[in-house]
């Protein structure tokens, strides 16, 4: 089974709606995780306009990086300069994405759900692993 693993600052909002949505898209296969850098709880708004959608990421957890499975990944995701920067070494044998993507934050609505939009674009192209 191939392993995927979604990565920012505080695994609160873009990390887990990543995890949700490839749960939705790609669970067949694949082993699905996000985790942060640091922990920062799980963002409420996130967890509101991943509803909109039909998607329950209530039960989440903020978690940090478990580097057994991060070295064990085919492919990790990072979605912020953040995470990019201070993850550990990603291994060579590793597909390595990097989305860079605004944290939405403390933004409005309508910003969490155009990044969750984008977030959700990116993970259906995913399925060509």
């Amino acid at each position: 089974m191939k392993k995927i693993y979604f990565l920012c600052t505080g695994n609160s909002c873009r990390s887990q709606m990543a995890e949700g949505f490839a749960q939705k898209y790609l669970a067949d296969g694949y082993e699905i995780r996000s985790a942060g850098v640091e922990q920062h709880g799980l963002n409420a708004t996130a967890v509101q306009v991943m509803a909109e959608v039909g998607i329950d990421i209530s039960d989440h957890s903020s978690d940090l990086i478990d580097l057994d499975y991060f070295n064990a990944c085919d492919l990790i995701v990072t979605l912020c300069g953040d995470a990019r920067d201070k993850c550990p070494v990603i291994p060579k044998t590793t597909t390595h994405q990097h989305w860079g993507l605004e944290d939405p934050a403390g933004k409005s609505l309508d910003f969490f759900r155009q990044v969750r939009d984008e977030i959700e674009n990116r993970v259906k192209q995913l399925d060509t692993l």
